[in-house]
């Protein structure tokens, strides 16, 4: 069974760093696009930053310059989010996100879209 599998989180200082990491347990998956999305307390899910599979990327203005996506070469199913000068009240819960096509045999291949479990990220002095 394909899935998503996130570590990193953790409690970090106003203007600190921190990185997350996300990576596709499970064979035979190639992604079109890889996310992180972010829920603070008592807010909807927003999209922080994209990967997609030819490396381009995009963020939310309110990351841009601070935040990194990136994959990892030796381990193309594995992205990271790099998060620098943490803001405070930042607190959130990030989660990894994908939507991609999981080869069944020689024939079919699925389409899947699977969502990471979450890590907390807490901001504070």
């Amino acid at each position: 069974q394909v899935r998503l599998v996130e570590s990193g989180g953790g409690l970090v200082q106003p203007g600190g760093s921190l990185r997350l990491s996300c990576a596709v347990s499970g064979s035979n998956f190639t992604y079109y696009n890889m996310d992180w999305y972010r829920q603070a307390p008592g807010k909807q899910r927003d999209l922080v930053a994209t990967i997609l599979h030819n490396n381009s990327t995009n963020y939310a203005d309110s990351v841009k310059g601070r935040f990194t996506i990136s994959r990892d070469n030796a381990k193309t199913n594995t992205v990271y989010l790099q998060m620098n000068s943490l803001k405070p009240g930042g607190t959130a819960v990030y989660y990894c996100h994908t939507e991609g096509l999981e080869a069944v045999d020689n024939y079919t291949n699925k389409y899947l879209e699977l969502w990471g479990q979450g890590t907390l990220i807490t901001v504070s002095s």
